[in-house]
């Protein structure tokens, strides 16, 4: 069996009511944050900006950009393979709407995310950290 660790950057975008925005891309059933893997020489915030744009159609507010850390986590679409996510926590601005290949978008609560099958770095650290985030009043 092939593995590897594939690295990535991630979103947590929350709406005003403090709900976190979560994608599902077509053919696939696991919803995640927006996101993906870096171009060659891009940095987090580069590849962060183009995989906003492309996947949600949005721009990110350059001051409002938060590193929360590196996570691992087993890769909810790539069989084998792990993810290693920078994520940050950022505001976009403009129309969010699914484009490229993204199928699906939804607002969840991070503490109560209904029965949404979840990929496992959503449901084992954003999710938990964005409810954490948001109980110690950090929004």
């Amino acid at each position: 069996m092939m593995s590897g660790t594939i690295e990535i950057v991630a979103a947590l975008i929350r709406d005003p009511a403090g709900r976190v925005l979560l994608v599902r891309k077509r053919g696939t059933t696991a919803f995640m944050q927006p996101g993906g893997k870096r171009d060659s020489g891009e940095d987090d915030v580069t590849a962060l900006a183009r995989e906003i744009d492309e996947e949600l159609g949005c721009r990110l507010v350059p001051d409002s950009i938060q590193r929360l850390g590196e996570f691992d986590a087993v890769s909810a679409n790539e069989p084998g393979f792990r993810v290693r996510a920078s994520l940050y926590e950022i505001d976009v601005t403009g129309h969010i709407a699914p484009q490229a290949e993204i199928e699906a978008m939804v607002w969840v609560d991070p503490a109560a995310p209904a029965d949404l099958p979840l990929a496992p770095l959503t449901r084992d650290h954003v999710l938990p950290l964005a409810s954490q985030r948001r109980a110690a009043g950090a929004v």
